[in-house]
This record gives structure tokens, sequence and C-alpha cells, in this order.
């Protein structure tokens, strides 16, 4: 039997050209070179999902966005359909009361408006104006086919331009729209009236020049 010598340890094989001192450095250079390598990975990949989740919230933002625009745009055409169609009932309604009116004029014209008629009459046509009703057409306005009826016509030499002379029937509108043209008598000037008067002025200026020693010679 052999006897081992006391103190003494087995080492362990060391290549040569090699301790182990300098393999611990080499190993947890290799540590240090692996750990950036993998963090510049990650940090890749965080990237790439932030990317991604910019482009998903920017696409949800620009739905949002479009479907907010949408349901704007469908709250005004509802209003606005609700008001058309308020408006054509009212306009329907007051359409209807439209020779009701015509025959409380009369009667006022005539002064058989008294009594409960009257207040009746009043409270008719006060409701009427509030929901809009206007009467228009008076003697005496130019005559506008757009808002004139002309029922009668006839010529009259104190006037310049057709002009509505007598209201038969008041028109009536409701905002801008004319639910019922004025029915009126329209006189125009006589055919001759403006040749003579244009006549009688070029008269008048040539008895002018004639006072004044006539024209001035250049």
């Amino acid at each position: 039997m052999t006897e081992e010598t006391p103190g003494f340890e087995e080492k362990p094989d060391v290549p040569s050209g090699a301790t182990s001192d300098d393999a611990e450095p080499k190993a947890a250079a290799s540590e240090e070179a692996a750990a950036p390598a993998g963090d510049a990975n990650e940090s890749a990949g965080l990237v790439a999902q932030l990317d991604q989740v910019r482009t998903a919230l920017g696409e949800r933002t620009a739905d949002l966005q479009r479907l907010q625009a949408e349901y704007q745009n469908y709250r005004r055409r509802v209003e606005r359909d609700r008001v058309a169609v308020r408006e054509i009932a009212i306009a329907n309604l007051l359409t209807e009361l439209l020779p009701v009116l015509d025959d409380i004029g009369r009667a006022r014209e005539h002064g058989e408006l008294v009594g409960g008629f009257k207040s009746v009459a009043e409270s008719l046509e006060t409701v009427a104006a509030k929901m809009g009703l206007q009467q228009f057409g008076k003697e005496g306005e130019p005559f506008d086919p757009t808002i004139h009826e002309a029922l009668m016509h006839s010529y009259a030499p104190d006037v310049t331009e057709t002009t509505c002379v007598a209201i038969l029937q008041p028109g009536y509108r409701i905002g801008e729209r004319t639910i019922r043209p004025a029915r009126v008598a329209v006189a125009e000037p006589q055919p001759g009236a403006q040749t003579v008067k244009a006549e009688g002025t070029e008269e008048g200026a040539a008895a002018d020049d004639k006072d004044n020693g006539g024209p001035e010679e250049g």
C-alpha cells in the first residue's frame, strides 16, 4: 500500500499554456459579451411591439373619429328632417285656415267683426301668427310676379311701373316660404305716357338753352 503524503491535494489538469486563473476571466468576458447581445434583441422586440401598438392605436382613433363624424351627420339629418316635417305640417294646417282668415278680413272691412265673433277671430289670428304665418301685400307696392298674382289689369297715368293698385286677397308666407301669393289688381303706365314725358323734357331743355343764349360754342 502506498501512503498519501499529508498536506498535498491533487490539482485538476490544466492545459498547457493556460492556468486556472486565466480561465475564469475568459468565462466572465464571454458572459458579459452575451449579455449586451441579449439586451439588444430584447430592446428591438420591445420597439417592434411599441410600433405595432401605435399603429393599432392610430387605426382605432381614426375609426372612432370617422364614427363620431357619421353620428354628427346623422343627428343633423334627423334634426333637419324633423324641422322640415314640422314646417310642412304647419303649412298644411294654415293653408286650410286661409279661407277662414279671408272671411275674417272681409267681416272686418264691412264692420261686422263685433262681439264674441271678434274675440274668436282675433284669437285665431294670434295663434296663426305664433305659428309663423305672416300676411303681406299692400296697395302701391311694385308688382312682383314671385309673390303677387295679378287678377285685374289696367293702365294709369300716375304710375311709372307696374304697380299693385288693389289687394283682392292678401298673401301669406311662413318664414321665406310663400304658401299663397297676394292676389292683386295691377296698373301699368299709359303706353304713350313715357314718350310724351320724354318729349316734354326735351322741349323744356331746349327752351332753357334758348333763354340762356343757346349752347356755348366750343
